[in-house]
C-alpha cells in the first residue's frame, strides 16, 4: 500500500488511520491538531487552550483511538479506559459521531457511548457492556456510577472538553467526586475556551506536566464574518428580525435570544408569520433537541432560535447567518455566538439588533472585542406587512 504523504502522515499516526481520515475528506490539520496529537501520541498530558470550531474533537480522537489500536488495554467488563467529560448534550453527541466517523474506518471497530441526561438511564446502563470509549455529562456519569453500571477504577486516558463551560455550569463539585474514582496513574487531556481562574485551578489537580498548547483566535482576527448592528426600539423588533429574514432571503438562520422563553416566543412569532422556525434551548426534551438541530442541518427548518447555553454545542460547518435577536451578559458568549458563522473558510454575516436600553452593554461588548460597529439607523426601514 503508497505510504501518505498528506501533512497528517507527519503527526506520528498509523496508516490505519491516515487512511480513515483521509476517507472522510481530512486534508490538512488545524493548529491544535498539529500541536497536540504529537504530544498526545507521545503520552503527555496536555492543556489546550482553542475555540470552538477549531478541530479539537480531533485533535485527540485520533490520537486515543491509536492508543486504543496499540495498546490493546485488557479492562474488566464495564471498567472504561478512556472517559471524555463534557457540559452537554449536544457536545457528547457530536463527539461520539467524530470518533463513530474515524474507528468506522479502523480494522479493529472502537465501542463508543455518549451518555446524558433527559433520557431513560436504563438503555444507558445496558449499553455500557464492553464500552472502550465513554462520553458523558458529569450528572448522568454519577447516576450510572450509583447504579454500579460502570467503574472508572481503570481509566487510562482522561479528557475534560470544554472545561470552562463545565465550571460555569457549576459542574466542579461533581467532577472533583469523578476524579477521586480514578487511578492516580492516567494521561490527563483538558480543552478549554477560556483560562480562567476556575479552570488554572481545575488544571493544577488534573494536570502532571502538561505540554501547554495555545490556539486562540484573537477577535479582532474573526475577518470571515461581517457584522452589522442595527439601532431598532424594542416595539419594532420583531418586525425587523423578519424584514432581515426575508430581505437577504435568507434559508438558513441562526437566531439568539437571551431566554428560553424568549426563544420559544420569537419562533412561535415567525411561525405565525409564514416563516418555518423552531426554537431548541435547554428546557427541550433531548429527542426535541437533536431533531430541531438536524431538521437545521438539513435544511428543513429556516430558522432555530436558541440560547447561549446552545452556542457552544451546536456545529454547523457552512452556516451563512447569525443574528442576535437580544444582546448575552457576556461578550465571550458574543464572540462565541457570531463564531458559528464563518468557519471552514466560508465567510458568514452577523447582525445585532440593539434596542436603545442595549446600548450601553453593547458598547461593553465592542470595547472587550476591540471592534467597534457603525450603529445602523432602522428607522427609514418600512415594516408595515412585515
Amino acid at each position: 500500500m503508497e505510504a501518505h504523504t498528506t501533512p497528517f502522515a507527519t503527526l506520528g499516526l498509523s496508516e490505519a488511520l491516515l487512511t480513515a481520515i483521509s476517507a472522510l475528506g481530512y486534508k490538512d490539520p488545524t493548529p491544535i491538531q498539529q500541536q497536540a496529537i504529537p504530544a498526545v501520541l507521545f503520552g503527555k498530558d496536555v492543556l489546550g487552550i482553542a475555540d470552538t470550531g477549531s478541530g479539537k474533537t480531533l485533535s485527540y480522537a485520533l490520537p486515543i483511538l491509536q492508543h486504543l489500536q496499540e495498546e490493546k488495554w485488557t479492562v474488566q467488563n464495564r471498567h472504561v479506559p478512556v472517559l471524555v467529560l463534557v457540559p452537554t448534550r449536544e457536545l457528547a453527541v457530536q463527539v461520539e459521531m467524530v470518533f463513530n466517523e474515524v474507528s468506522a474506518g479502523l480494522p479493529e471497530r472502537v465501542k463508543t457511548m455518549a451518555v446524558f441526561g433527559g433520557v431513560s438511564i436504563n438503555p444507558q446502563m445496558i449499553g455500557m457492556q464492553g464500552v472502550q470509549v465513554l462520553i458523558a455529562t458529569p450528572g448522568r456519569l454519577l447516576d450510572l456510577i450509583d447504579s454500579k453500571a460502570v467503574h472508572l477504577g481503570e481509566v487510562k486516558m482522561l479528557v475534560l472538553d470544554e472545561a470552562d463551560t463545565m465550571l460555569n455550569l457549576g459542574f466542579k463539585e461533581e467532577m472533583n467526586k469523578l476524579l477521586a474514582l480514578m487511578p492516580r496513574k492516567r494521561q490527563n487531556l483538558l480543552f478549554s475556551a477560556t483560562l480562567s481562574n476556575a479552570v488554572n485551578d481545575i488544571t493544577q489537580v488534573v494536570l502532571h506536566k502538561p505540554e501547554v498548547i495555545q490556539v486562540t483566535t484573537d477577535p479582532q482576527e474573526v475577518t470571515l464574518i461581517q457584522q452589522r448592528a442595527f439601532r431598532v426600539p424594542h416595539e419594532r423588533k420583531g418586525p425587523f428580525l423578519r424584514y432581515l429574514i426575508q430581505s437577504h432571503a435568507m434559508q438558513q438562520v441562526l437566531v439568539f435570544t437571551a431566554s428560553s422563553h424568549s426563544a420559544d416566543h420569537v419562533a412561535d412569532k415567525l411561525v405565525k408569520n409564514g416563516i418555518h422556525a423552531k426554537a431548541t434551548h435547554g428546557k427541550k426534551s433531548n429527542h426535541a433537541r437533536q431533531q430541531a438541530l438536524a431538521e437545521f442541518k438539513a435544511g428543513k427548518i429556516r430558522v432555530l432560535v436558541t440560547t447561549d447555553l446552545l452556542s457552544r454545542g451546536i456545529d454547523i460547518e457552512f452556516l451563512p447567518y447569525v443574528i442576535n435577536y437580544e444582546l448575552p451578559r457576556s461578550p465571550k458568549d458574543y464572540i462565541h455566538r457570531i463564531g458559528r458563522t464563518g468557519r471552514a473558510d466560508r465567510p458568514g454575516e452577523a447582525f445585532t439588533i440593539v434596542t436603545p436600553e442595549d446600548q450601553p452593554h453593547f458598547k461593553v461588548i465592542q470595547k472587550k472585542m476591540g471592534q467597534w460597529l457603525t450603529l445602523e439607523s432602522t428607522d427609514d426601514v418600512d415594516l408595515q406587512g412585515v
